[in-house]
């Protein structure tokens, strides 16, 4: 029989009594012991109680990747109510649905972040980037550094809402709570051994359940987490930097972030210290990390795959990832159930399949989420009743994952049984899109698919297929700037095609395979022919070809046409190929994203080539 679930803040406030100077959080030069932070966390939570906050209630917080995100976290946790994460990169619309359907009773907001006037009659309480009190007159003044601990707060209070990709045309709000999680990690602690000696990354937003297992995965066990940056999470060549310099050992990434960071080591090279990887959010194609094996030990660094959603805390597999599996050509193994969880592979019917056969994972056990907030029909529909669990109560909960399990017990992952797709990590309910296209007056039908990226494969891009009164009514950039007014950034798709009519199948339905087969191809130029061409010319056909685009103009933006992080590395890597001696970083296309700047900040990275000295001959 498992232990009892504990609270997180407690098992936190545990490692502060064991080690109360050892340092918890590094951003940049900044350092912050477990002592600092949790009377930091304290006296905000102070203020949250002064204020009313109850367990199961909800306090918004929308921060900046920070020391002050973390004290916030904490101190909604220990004031007894869950957080809601509000990213301030996310479109104001998104943020505004999940601050309303959450029902927040107070929102912190950290100064600069831009949405402070959302409070809409919450009271907000600020935090600078130092994770400081910025009070305001009408917050209670008492704000001792005590502790808040609330006797009354049990494991199965919630600890967190975060909002998934609806398929209804608005996000859905998963309650996950404080024994979901630390049951998790009592159950992964055997297999990894975290501790006090571990050194972690925030490389993910908080508003992406990854990042629950990177913020507790370091302080529940004692380690060093080291918040990383914006603009380094989205340059692989900094981050690689950023993991030799902390000495990182515990790495957490997706797939698609990862495959820049190999070409990243392979550039750069120097000794880490990584004894983990964990990748998870995404279908890991195993072939991809024969590059890896190839420069690094499989004994010095361990390569780990686990599945997982939010809906079912994070993780529910594991699987240790050999060379000898990514040589071999195998489909995406996700392993086997953690120990609080089981997996079943059933059939529409709801019965097991036959081993080898496919069907749809369901999973059961301690750390299935609360449900859907505010939404008991599609919770009783997801969240199912569990047979193979004893408990009163017992659920399982419904994916919408394919897989199939080999006669060594290992499961492979199929893919979805719906129109639910992840990109770069992130899931994606394509229906929201669809119905975000749908508002649009010159818009009558769309359909959304995510295809291969020609650039990049093993990666997806999203493609919109519209039909209006007319064909191409509305630009694609146009489209792509509606979007952009209420999707998240992932979501936006990066190519917009005009269609008479949708195709159907026999039985009157879309057929998504026929509009795959309608993309267009876009011949590339080769490089000869743009030698005798301006520098600025050659950006824009670069961003042409890799944008699957008929045309690029000197005053396009980069991200409106639809590039984003990963797009930006491969062209990062392509100019580089041009520009003798280029110091060019991905961030001067973040900086200047137009054609024609970002062909005038690359011409400002170069280095000229070294002139022989006047009188010496050659």
């Amino acid at each position: 029989m498992s232990p009892p679930a504990r609270l997180i803040h407690e098992l936190f406030e545990h490692q502060v009594r064991l080690q109360p100077e050892a340092p918890a959080l590094t951003h940049g030069p900044l350092t912050v012991s477990y002592g600092e932070l949790n009377a930091r966390a304290n006296r905000l939570a102070q203020v949250l109680k002064a204020n009313g906050v109850q367990p199961d209630q909800t306090v918004a917080l929308c921060a900046q990747r920070s020391v002050g995100l973390v004290v916030g976290i904490l101190a909604i946790l220990k004031a007894g109510a869950a957080y809601v994460p509000l990213d301030p990169s996310y479109p104001s619309d998104r943020l505004a649905h999940a601050l309303s359907d959450s029902g927040a009773q107070l929102l912190i907001h950290q100064a600069g972040s831009g949405h402070a006037g959302w409070a809409q009659g919450r009271l907000p309480v600020a935090i600078d980037a130092g994770g400081r009190l910025l009070l305001a007159p009408e917050v209670a003044p008492d704000v001792a550094a005590g502790n808040p601990h609330n006797p009354t707060l049990r494991a199965d209070h919630a600890a967190y809402v975060i909002y998934t990709s609806g398929s209804t045309g608005q996000p859905k709000g998963v309650v996950v709570e404080h024994g979901h999680v630390t049951r998790l990690l009592q159950a992964t602690q055997p297999l990894f051994e975290f501790g006090a000696q571990d050194v972690w990354t925030l490389f993910h937003s908080f508003a992406f359940d990854f990042s629950v297992w990177e913020l507790w995965g370091a302080l529940l066990h004692g380690g060093r987490l080291v918040i990383v940056s914006a603009d380094t999470a989205r340059s692989p060549e900094a981050f690689y930097e950023l993991v030799l310099e902390e000495r990182v050992t515990v790495l957490n990434q997706t797939p698609s972030a990862f495959r820049p960071l190999i070409a990243a080591q392979a550039r750069r090279g120097g000794e880490h210290r990584l004894r983990t990887v964990i990748f998870g959010g995404e279908a890991l194609v195993l072939q991809s990390l024969v590059p890896w094996f190839e420069r690094n030990s499989a004994e010095k660094t361990t390569l780990v795959n686990m599945y997982g959603i939010t809906e079912i805390t994070i993780h529910a597999t594991h699987a240790r990832i050999t060379p000898a599996q990514c040589r071999s050509g195998v489909g995406s193994v996700i392993g086997a159930a953690l120990s609080h969880l089981h997996l079943q592979i059933l059939d529409p019917q709801g019965q097991p399949v036959a081993l080898g056969e496919m069907g749809e994972i369901h999973v059961g056990g301690a750390s299935v989420a609360r449900g859907y907030l505010n939404q008991p029909e599609l919770t009783a529909s997801r969240f199912l009743s569990d047979p193979r669990d004893p408990r009163p109560g017992a659920r399982m909960y419904k994916t919408g994952d394919l897989a199939r399990q080999h006669p060594d017990g290992q499961i492979e992952y199929l893919g979805r049984n719906d129109f639910q797709v992840k990109i770069r990590g992130h899931r994606i309910e394509l229906g929201e899109i669809e119905a975000t296209l749908l508002r649009h007056p010159g818009v009558q039908d769309a359909v959304v698919l995510a295809r291969d990226d020609p650039h990049a494969p093993g990666e997806k891009q999203l493609a919109a297929y519209c039909v209006g009164p007319a064909a191409k009514v509305v630009s694609g950039l146009a489209l792509r700037a509606f979007c952009q007014q209420s999707l998240a950034p992932h979501m936006v798709p990066s190519h917009f095609d005009w269609l008479e009519r949708l195709p159907l199948t026999p039985n009157g339905k879309i057929d998504r395979h026929a509009l795959q087969v309608l993309v267009p191809s876009v011949a590339p130029a080769s490089d000869a022919d743009l030698g005798a061409v301006s520098l600025e010319a050659r950006v824009c056909e670069l961003w042409r070809q890799l944008l699957c685009l008929s045309q690029v103009q000197p005053g396009d933006d980069f991200f409106a046409l639809g590039g984003n992080s990963l797009s930006a590395v491969r062209m990062t890597l392509k100019v580089r190929e041009w520009v003798r001696g280029s110091a060019l970083d991905i961030a001067v296309v973040f900086h200047h994203p137009v054609a024609r700047d970002f062909a005038q900040a690359v011409q400002r990275c170069a280095v000229p080539a070294p002139r022989a000295p006047q009188g010496v001959p050659a």
